[in-house]
């Protein structure tokens, strides 16, 4: 079989797998804006805030990858008796998928990272840090979380960033627990003395942790190799998948030596790839799947993940389309799930895109149509299309419509290169999606009212602007189907 067909095979499984993960949580913001001028109080530059969001980080990243990937995830961390811990309890409550068991620690800050952002680059990175070790109450009660959750899961993730969760102990605590039940234990390692991760299945350290980890260089196969023999010598884990940005991971692990190629086509961020890669490796080896095999998975999801801007996702219809060169399947990639579209949406406004949106049945592509999307797309800089689902279209067109199914009217859509995404819904109106969304720019043709344009009170109350764009006269869906009746 084909490496595209077993990662097919493994992402069509992965509603089976449940992976517990143990780790430091933060709340990541993004402040997107523009910067024209230097401050005249002092030599930095002005930014000119657009846009704010707030996204899962540190180890509930992990867990965003897992469910986006199509698995099922438990998370035990620690928060902070603020504003912060509570947006971070709210956020995890709307992840479908993600079961979060977290101890507020009164008088510990949550800890947030705050990038602020022009042109899709990072201008300053501002922490709230927590600091500190837990004391033994806390580190006990996160202890039994596990103790109590790792039974009815298949492997267990330690998303380390430093902040306390993860003192020695607990890692060693942890190791032993998930050993004796015959869970693998993937970390995603901090520090230097990886001898605290004695025991664990898979470490996966990017080059620069492996080299300092290591006290060893890693420019190239031979040195990144010896690096990971070295680790895996002295730390007495059983394995390492080195992360090696443009230049792929190598994957080192009883003896077997694998060099997996880079698959990302553009990178853009590469903030958060590593939890995108401990999640992958944990589903797949959860499920029982060979090393190299899940190695191949967490590479290709990876690539998906740095051609986002921040802690993104990647999801598994992202991932499948990615296994494919094909131009003709390439646009398959534009067609996305309410969530994914949302992540995709906030991933271009960080990079200061002008978000457009237009929706339509669009049952038999005709000029008119054409017209339309061209008009909509030079009012923004990424246009959305929400198409309505074959059960609206049968609710508001009757029966006998669509002509074409959802899938084909989307494929067709997304072959378009004025349209970068398309939605289907399933409501009689986009409302729910545009308030998702919540674009800059929202389109519709002039033989609407701006009173009768759904949204547009909404898009109004956030800044944005409503376009009513020209009708190319003598084109009708309707008529074209009837003059094809007789």
């Amino acid at each position: 079989m084909t490496k595209s067909a077993d990662i097919a095979n493994l992402i069509a499984g992965l509603s089976a797998a449940r992976i517990l993960c143990v780790g430091d949580l933060m709340l990541d913001r993004f402040i997107t804006g523009s910067v024209d001028r230097v401050s005249p109080e002092a030599p930095i530059p002005v930014l000119e805030v657009r846009d704010e969001a707030v996204m899962i980080g540190g180890a509930g990243n992990v867990v965003r990858n897992l469910v986006a990937f199509g698995a099922v995830a438990e998370l035990v961390a620690v928060v902070g008796e603020d504003a912060a811990g509570a947006e971070l309890a709210s956020l995890l409550d709307d992840t479908a998928g993600v079961t979060a068991h977290l101890v507020t620690v009164v008088g510990r800050r949550t800890t947030i990272k705050t990038r602020f952002m022009t042109g899709g680059q990072q201008l300053l990175r501002a922490d709230y840090e927590a600091s500190g070790a837990l004391d033994d109450t806390v580190r006990k009660r996160l202890y039994a979380y596990a103790v109590a959750r790792l039974p009815d899961c298949g492997a267990l993730v330690l998303s380390d960033y430093g902040k306390g969760v993860l003192c020695p102990r607990q890692i060693a605590d942890l190791i032993a627990l998930a050993n004796a039940a015959g869970k693998p234990v993937i970390v995603d390692p901090k520090g230097t003395d990886y001898g605290v991760y004695r025991g664990a299945t898979l470490l996966t350290p990017n080059l620069n942790e492996l080299a300092q980890a290591s006290g060893l260089p890693v420019v190239g196969d031979a040195a990144v190799v010896a690096a990971c023999d070295h680790i895996i010598a002295t730390c007495g884990v059983g394995g390492v998948l080195a992360t090696r940005s443009e230049q792929g991971m190598s994957l080192v692990q009883d003896g077997d030596i694998h060099h997996l190629s880079a698959r990302a086509r553009d990178v853009f961020d590469v903030s958060g790839a590593g939890d995108t890669v401990a999640a992958a490796m944990a589903a797949g080896l959860a499920l029982d799947v060979p090393a190299l095999e899940s190695a191949h998975f967490a590479n290709t999801a990876a690539g998906v993940a740095v051609g986002k801007v921040g802690t993104a996702a990647a999801y598994a219809s992202e991932i499948l389309t990615a296994l494919h060169e094909a131009a003709f399947l390439s646009g398959e990639a534009k067609v996305a799930t309410k969530v994914a579209a949302r992540d995709r949406v906030e991933a271009w406004r960080r990079q200061g895109k002008r978000i457009g949106f237009t929706n339509g049945c669009f049952d038999l592509l005709h000029p008119g149509h054409i017209s339309l999307l061209g008009q909509a797309r030079a009012a923004c800089d990424i246009l959305v299309v929400g198409l309505n689902s074959d059960d609206s279209v049968r609710r508001l067109k009757g029966q006998g419509r669509p002509a074409q199914p959802e899938q084909g009217r989307a494929a067709v859509l997304a072959s378009l290169s004025s349209v970068d995404l398309v939605v289907i819904f399933g409501d009689d109106t986009p409302l729910d999606l545009i308030n998702t969304l919540r674009p800059e720019i929202l389109v519709k043709g002039q033989d609407y009212t701006r009173d009768e344009v759904v949204g547009a009170t909404e898009v109004d109350s956030w800044g944005g602007k409503v376009v009513l764009a020209e009708i190319l006269d003598g084109y009708s869906t309707t008529e074209t189907l009837r003059r094809i009746a007789e």
